[in-house]
């Protein structure tokens, strides 16, 4: 991915080396934070006991800074994600504009083992999030690693992959969409609900494929074998791969992400296609 010398975001907030402290009192904030922080864990594989245990003895937290000593090619890692943040901004600042609206840019949250939203407290185990409650993504680059050696999803068009997804939530919480799965999902039964959150997923793959689609028609960003990066990153997270992987079965009912088949194929329709339309999953016939 060509991004060097590209411009970098001012909505980079660093926390990395900001301790947070935990005192057992009041559970950790429940409601669409708590789905959201277990989405997260589930979105990477991650045991959603490590979250609900968390909730059992949190109170309000503090933070202490301790002497991070980032490594050179962390630096390189912070340098390149506030790089695609911007370009995420400028895609959809363009976007937004072209339909008459305006682009509210959100803040990404750089930090290392543990974090407070307003979604609540999250371990780094549980992978990059989006958090609605204040419009910011977090992210520990220690993940980075984990998507190269644990996911099989090494190079850095698959990382901006994932940094473009948690923008497309962002861009759901922008339009409404969020809000709309959320109220419809309180109706449902839990299979039914996890059908609405598979579609929220999947069009936020079809969003990271829009930016693609975009960013490289204006500025060129793509370089041979990104796009493959990127359809390897999304192949290694789906729900039936994780699920294989960690259990050694599936069970379909459950999946909240999509199979590995159903996200290569929304990234590569807002790729193909690029267009807001064009990612409209939950009035698709086959997903």
């Amino acid at each position: 991915m060509r991004w060097r010398g590209s411009r970098s975001s001012s909505n980079v907030e660093d926390q990395r080396g900001r301790r947070q402290s935990r005192i057992s009192g009041r559970p950790l904030q429940g409601g669409v934070g708590m789905i959201v922080l277990l989405l997260a864990a589930a979105y990477f594989g991650v045991d959603p006991s490590i979250i609900l245990n968390q909730g059992l003895q949190q109170s309000a937290p503090s933070t202490s800074g301790t002497a991070h000593q980032p490594s050179a090619e962390e630096n390189e890692l912070a340098a390149f994600v506030s790089v695609v943040l911007a370009d995420t901004e400028d895609t959809w600042n363009t976007l937004f504009q072209n339909s008459g609206q305006r682009y509210q840019e959100p803040t990404l949250v750089l930090f290392t083992g543990s974090v407070q939203s307003a979604c609540g407290h999250a371990e780094a185990a549980m992978g990059p999030f989006y958090c609605p409650g204040d419009k910011k993504v977090y992210i520990d680059l220690s993940f980075y690693h984990d998507l190269r050696e644990r996911h099989g999803a090494p190079g850095d068009f698959a990382q901006a992959y994932v940094i473009a997804h948690e923008i497309g939530h962002h861009v759901q919480n922008l339009m409404g969409i969020s809000n709309q799965v959320h109220s419809a999902r309180g109706r449902l039964n839990e299979a039914e609900g996890n059908k609405l959150l598979v579609k929220q997923e999947l069009q936020a793959d079809c969003f990271s494929g829009l930016w693609a689609h975009h960013a490289n028609r204006t500025r060129q960003i793509l370089e041979q074998g990104d796009i493959e990066e990127a359809l390897t990153a999304a192949t290694a997270i789906g729900d039936d791969r994780l699920q294989k992987q960690g259990r050694g079965y599936v069970t379909p009912e459950s999946f909240t992400h999509g199979t590995s088949k159903q996200r290569v194929r929304w990234f590569r329709r807002g790729l193909d296609e690029g267009s807001i339309r064009s990612c409209d999953t939950f009035k698709a016939a086959q997903l």
